[in-house]
């Protein structure tokens, strides 16, 4: 008999319908399972790879993607080790190596040698840790208020967020998203997709200390959330300008941590696109 989708995969479903109609779903090869790339914008155009949040999936980017693929070939990842539609088999996944490893992978698979990169959040910290392991495949990078980067997370961060942690369940999910976006109202399909991803059996994102961001060698840009519970934007800003040999750091007014990059989008695809070029 068919299986019945999930809860989460009918709103994942329905989140991929706010894409562009002619926007493609990619299934790349990797030795750590197959990877779902949601890919859109010019054939011609500057390959840009963007990687989520944890929870978020690829699909986060549904209102970055239009205006962005005007000028970039962009490619969305559901994240391995997370929910999605990305596939969880073959190698052991255990290790910040491991998922170097997968991103040369889909790379590869994806026929792409040099990207731009950016990412939020555990993406942001995982496109560092790729651009320090293979500099040479990064252009240029940027980061959205990035965690375990150039800061730890605040203590009153990590205790909202244990319950969920502990206990997943999709109201302790949206307690918790409800908490830290406060007074700014994500697009409500994507908070049902965040809340039911964190139910998914089986997902389980790989850890590992924070990147040594001051080796970096390419231009960086770090946007901040200005009202982030996850730490303390204008002081996470000074650092990284403090840290980074070609960075530059801003705030994005009005943002918190989880909002991103839902917030303001206009605002975020102008600031991309001026640094990429």
């Amino acid at each position: 008999m068919p299986v019945s989708p999930s809860a989460f995969d009918l709103v994942y479903d329905e989140l991929r319908a706010r894409w562009p109609e002619s926007a493609e779903e990619h299934d790349v090869v990797t030795p750590y399972g197959h990877t779902r790339v949601h890919v859109y914008g010019r054939a011609d155009g500057s390959p840009l790879v963007l990687l989520p949040g944890g929870s978020a999936t690829g699909l986060v980017w549904f209102a970055n993607a239009p205006a962005l693929g005007k000028q970039y070939r962009v490619h969305a990842v559901d994240l391995v080790g997370d929910a999605g539609r990305t596939e969880r088999r073959g190698k052991p996944l255990k290790s910040a190596d491991d998922l170097t490893a997968w991103l040369d992978a889909l790379l590869d698979g994806l026929g792409l040698a040099r990207v731009h990169l950016c990412g939020h959040s555990y993406g942001a910290w995982l496109a560092v840790r790729y651009a320090l392991h293979a500099p040479q495949r990064v252009g240029r990078l940027a980061l959205i208020d990035p965690t375990r980067v150039f800061a730890g997370f605040r203590p009153g961060y990590l205790l909202r967020a244990l319950p969920t942690l502990i206990r997943p369940s999709e109201a302790r999910a949206r307690a918790f998203l409800s908490w830290e976006t406060a007074g700014v109202h994500p697009d409500e399909t994507w908070q049902r997709l965040y809340a039911l991803a964190t139910t998914v059996p089986g997902r389980k994102l790989v850890a590992g200390g924070r990147p040594r961001s001051a080796d970096l060698r390419m231009p960086v840009l770090v946007l901040l959330a200005e009202h982030s519970r996850a730490h303390h934007a204008v002081k996470v800003a000074d650092r990284a300008r403090r840290t980074l040999s070609q960075g530059e750091a801003a705030l994005l007014p009005g943002a918190t941590h989880h909002s991103l990059p839902l917030t303001e989008p206009r605002q975020l695809n102008e600031r991309l696109m001026d640094f990429l070029g």
